[in-house]
């Protein structure tokens, strides 16, 4: 049976992410599915040199944030951050198939022959985005010489990345590596198109490839019996906050919130600590989803839930690009003063990722049945 490593951005961060963890387990059901005992995919352990020194259970000293006000908020959020951190390790203690070894540019020599490795998938989630990781990661870009000739992208994202002549000359260098390039979004695809002679192809994220009903085993039971409002916040926006608060007082909704706004405690049910099985029911059975996060969207679609995602700095693309795909533009908010309705029809939108998700998982099965 072949073996093939995803190596992605997931394990090893500085604030724990939902989406980086489900991209990651999503990709690994559907790869083992298609591989039907002909193939099977392990999680590779690999932590970046970027990422050596970031510690999730302190991410204060590592933030993006550098205002006071947000550093304290992460201080007096540290008790959820450190059960937070938790839960996330045992999800991807007990959730993956792994790879033995933990592994960094020192020993990525060996994993071939240490994990008896075929090949590697880099995928999803932005790890073509060379503002996030500074530079040109070679895990992420299959530089290491053990995975050049071997290594295909699935999802990868540029992200908001930005590019001079010089790093372009660089990409597309680095790009040569793989066998085949599929992008998340279409940012870059022209550019790709034209600048190298590698098959490119857009696809789906990973979480996008499953149905509702695969997430069930690790969907944790309902956390809350009245009804709520989901506030889900990766970067605090005033304009989002305030939307939410007088959506849900209109409707009589408590709030739930994910985030590091310990000063709203008095007001909100704060869950920072919500690990992965929590966050999907969190998530499932929320009355209405207000979020700024990619996958905090993608999982509303999923569970079929009324939902609105507010712009954010390096997430803005992806977000409004999956949107106008699925003909959902009208959730994009940006300052909370917009009047769209709160009910969906999911109809048309479920028929859209079907018809996406087929070319993806064809595309991605037809590719890993062509790597010797």
């Amino acid at each position: 049976m072949k073996r093939f490593g995803i190596v992605s951005y997931n394990i090893y961060c500085n604030f724990t992410n939902y989406g980086s963890a489900l991209q990651s387990w999503a990709l690994q059901q559907v790869v083992d599915r298609l591989g039907a005992g002909r193939w099977q995919s392990v999680l590779v352990d690999y932590c970046p040199d970027v990422l050596r020194d970031k510690d999730k259970r302190n991410p204060v000293a590592h933030m993006w944030d550098t205002d006071v006000e947000s550093r304290q908020m992460c201080e007096l959020s540290l008790p959820a951050i450190l059960e937070n951190a938790d839960k996330f390790d045992r999800f991807y203690e007990t959730r993956f198939r792994r790879t033995q070894g933990m592994y960094t540019s020192d020993n990525f020599r060996d994993i071939v022959e240490q994990e008896r490795l075929d090949g590697f998938i880099c995928g999803s989630d932005t790890i073509f985005c060379i503002d996030e990781f500074n530079g040109f990661d070679d895990g992420y870009y299959a530089e290491y010489p053990c995975m050049k000739g071997r290594s295909i992208a699935y999802a990868a994202s540029f992200g908001d990345a930005h590019f001079t002549q010089e790093t372009l000359a660089v990409l597309r260098e680095r790009l040569q590596n793989f066998k085949v390039l599929g992008l998340r979004e279409n940012t870059l695809l022209p550019f790709v198109t034209e600048n190298t002679s590698v098959p490119v192809q857009r696809v789906l994220d990973p979480t996008l490839l499953l149905e509702a009903e695969d997430y069930e085993p690790i969907t944790a039971p309902r956390k809350e019996n009245q009804p709520y409002l989901l506030l889900y916040t990766r970067r605090h926006d005033p304009n989002m906050s305030a939307y939410a608060e007088k959506l849900a007082a209109e409707n009589h909704w408590q709030i739930i919130e994910i985030s590091l706004r310990a000063e709203n405690a008095q007001r909100h049910r704060m869950f920072y600590e919500a690990g992965v099985e929590e966050f999907l029911s969190l998530v499932k059975h929320a009355e209405c989803v207000i979020t700024n996060s990619y996958h905090g969207m993608i999982f509303s679609i999923q569970f079929g839930r009324p939902f609105f995602v507010f712009s954010r700095e390096q997430c803005s693309s992806k977000i409004s690009e999956l949107l106008e795909l699925f003909g959902l533009p009208d959730r994009l908010l940006t300052t909370g003063r917009e009047q769209p309705g709160l009910d969906l029809c999911y109809e048309n939108v479920y028929a859209a990722i079907q018809r996406e998700r087929e070319q993806s998982i064809h595309f991605l099965s037809e590719i890993l049945s062509g790597i010797r």
